[in-house]
């Protein structure tokens, strides 16, 4: 065959060995050329697949982080595993928060405290019984301020003040 002859009616051959020994004849690459290109197509159809399994699966897309949450009159939940009632949280407003996150955050930064020892006794989150580990988590699990600082952070990094629904806090990435 030249490039110039071409079956207009392409024969079926259904012969698996048949279609075989012609594709490796220099004489038939009109015959070989739609079973390579069904072949690539396949072939970057799966790997498309793949790549979005991958991007989509949570293990190819997680952070793990540890926080401090201070809650106050302004979060959407009042109560916390420390304060049940929320009366403290009633009676602390989101400036007193910071406030409170902001020298919790210098003591972590000079050394002088560890971040998981501080977020066990002062987070108002249930991970404090954690040393404030949330554990592994993707995007789209968080509220979005909190997911944006996570991931923006590199592995060993402290946060600034991340302010929620939930409350402040601060974040540490630990993987």
């Amino acid at each position: 065959f030249t490039s110039d002859l071409r079956w207009s009616n392409t024969p079926p051959i259904t012969d698996k060995q048949t279609l075989s020994k012609l594709c490796h004849k220099k004489a038939a690459p009109v015959i070989c050329a739609s079973d390579h290109t069904n072949k690539d197509k396949e072939k970057r159809q799966a790997t498309s697949q793949t790549k979005r399994t991958k991007m989509s699966s949570s293990a190819g897309n997680q952070v793990r982080a540890s926080h401090i949450l201070i809650k106050h009159q302004g979060s959407r939940r009042k109560a916390s595993w420390k304060d049940p009632e929320g009366q403290i949280i009633r009676n602390t407003t989101q400036d007193s928060a910071v406030s409170q996150l902001k020298v919790l955050r210098d003591e972590i930064l000079s050394g002088k405290a560890k971040f998981d020892d501080l977020a066990s006794r002062y987070s108002d989150c249930s991970s404090a019984k954690r040393g404030g580990d949330l554990g592994p988590f993707g995007r789209n699990q968080m509220q979005k301020p909190f997911e944006e600082a996570t991931f923006a952070l590199k592995v060993g990094e402290m946060s600034d003040i991340v302010d929620t629904d939930s409350g402040v806090h601060i974040i540490m990435r630990t993987g």
